[in-house]
């Protein structure tokens, strides 16, 4: 191996970019050395384990989402709708990096990039009368709903699932069967049919504490 020079930033960005060859699975600290031409252990110097990189390339792939601004979250927007575009790109950006989800999930961000769309969401919610803890309730129950929807979108696979085949093995519980086709197809109305369902919830629940909306 060379005795290149690396820093944070490419041993990042070589990360991710093999994370969409291998998958999470298959990124060890020894694929992305050899993708650098330098040793293993050179990489420690930046990062001292494998989670360490994982919350610095949870950090960046926020960040590239972010960097010409979430679109629909404007301080005039409703918060709904901020939650809702807010989440909608969180998704886009999830589905870009194969095992996203799997990555983003639990990471630990470096930087305070995720602060400003943060502040603004709050900021939204209590100018229409939200508590600053009812609003991290909201904010985190759409997020749970997006990273799960998301995780379980990645974790079927390119492959379609074969609902015929699913409904005649569950030949005996004929709704089970039948719900096939909206159990593991139309993954983009199902979202957005389940992120309404979210926010119209979140909105009922706070309305009747009295709050604003």
């Amino acid at each position: 191996m060379a005795t290149t020079r690396i820093d944070r930033a490419q041993v990042t960005d070589t990360a991710l970019r093999l994370l969409n060859e291998v998958g999470l699975d298959g990124l060890t600290l020894r694929a992305i050395a050899k993708e650098l031409k330098v040793q293993a252990p050179a990489l420690y110097w930046h990062f001292k384990n494998k989670q360490a990189l994982l919350d610095e390339m949870a950090t960046v792939m926020y960040r590239r989402m972010a960097a010409d601004g979430v679109p629909g979250m404007t301080p005039d927007t409703p918060w709904q709708d901020q939650l809702a575009a807010f989440n909608r790109a969180l998704r886009s950006m999830l589905l870009s990096y194969r095992d996203g989800a799997k990555v983003y999930g639990g990471a630990r961000f470096t930087g305070t990039d995720h602060a400003r769309s943060l502040e603004a969401l709050l900021t939204a919610m209590g100018a229409a009368g939200i508590a600053p803890s009812d609003a991290v309730l909201a904010g985190t129950t759409a997020y749970a709903y997006t990273m799960g929807f998301v995780a379980e979108e990645q974790g079927m696979g390119p492959e379609p699932l074969d609902v015929d085949a699913r409904a005649i093995r569950l030949g005996d519980y004929p709704l089970a069967a039948a719900a096939g086709p909206d159990l593991f197809g139309g993954y983009e109305e199902r979202y957005e049919a389940g992120l309404r369902v979210v926010i119209a919830g979140i909105e009922a629940v706070f309305a009747g504490r009295g709050g604003a909306l």
